[in-house]
């Protein structure tokens, strides 16, 4: 039985998350940006550890807000399904420091949200992973990258990842580390060596 994973891609608009998941999943980019107005799911395969995922990636239009009850969250469409996801992928823009502060605060209406939302999961135990974007404009950076790595890792307790969309930089790298957090959380024990093959074609079954 293939294990489907849910993992919610939350960003300011213009920040890139779109090309990161397009990048991940078809090896695509495009230099057009195009408004994020809906809700979109990805649904590619992976191979981690030698196991198979089936993966719901949702592509988040911005939020004002993080949906505080089950019933604000079916009230807005673009929210469905952002609740109840194993995992979070929070986009920002290193040339923009409003992106960095739309993170902050999404950060913490998860945290504050899925506080006891369950008798089984806490919110420390949800894998939320911070990702930088548009690494390719680091000289145009807001702020050195070692003190974002240490806000996030140290007082937020959050995984911290740079990539590049356009040069496919890290982008791999950033799902393998939030699926190995939320696949170890899933089983309740650490994967000493995780190997993630990458996104395999859309609605195509490998033998493995």
């Amino acid at each position: 039985m293939v294990e489907t994973l849910s993992i919610a891609v939350i960003g300011a608009p213009g920040v890139g998350k779109t090309s990161i998941i397009r990048q991940f999943v078809y090896n695509d980019f495009s230099e057009v940006y195009t408004p994020t107005r809906t809700r979109f799911v990805y649904r590619p395969s992976v191979i981690l550890n030698g196991n198979m995922y089936e993966l719901k990636i949702l592509d988040v239009p911005p939020m004002t807000s993080f949906p505080s009850s089950s019933s604000q969250e079916w009230l807005d469409l673009r929210c469905r399904g952002v609740r109840n996801a194993n995992a979070y992928i929070l986009v920002y823009d290193i040339c923009c420091v409003d992106s960095f502060e739309y993170v902050k605060m999404i950060r913490q209406q998860i945290v504050e949200n899925r506080e006891g939302s369950s008798s089984s999961s806490s919110s420390s135990e949800v894998p939320i992973l911070v990702v930088g974007s548009k690494r390719d404009l680091q000289r145009q950076r807001f702020t050195p990258r070692r003190a974002v790595s240490v806000l996030v890792k140290k007082t937020w307790k959050c995984g911290y990842v740079e990539c590049s969309a356009k040069f496919n930089w890290h982008v791999v790298l950033l799902f393998k580390e939030l699926l190995g957090s939320a696949v170890a959380r899933g089983m309740r024990q650490n994967h000493t060596s995780i190997r993630l093959q990458g996104a395999l074609q859309r609605n195509r079954c490998s033998l493995m």
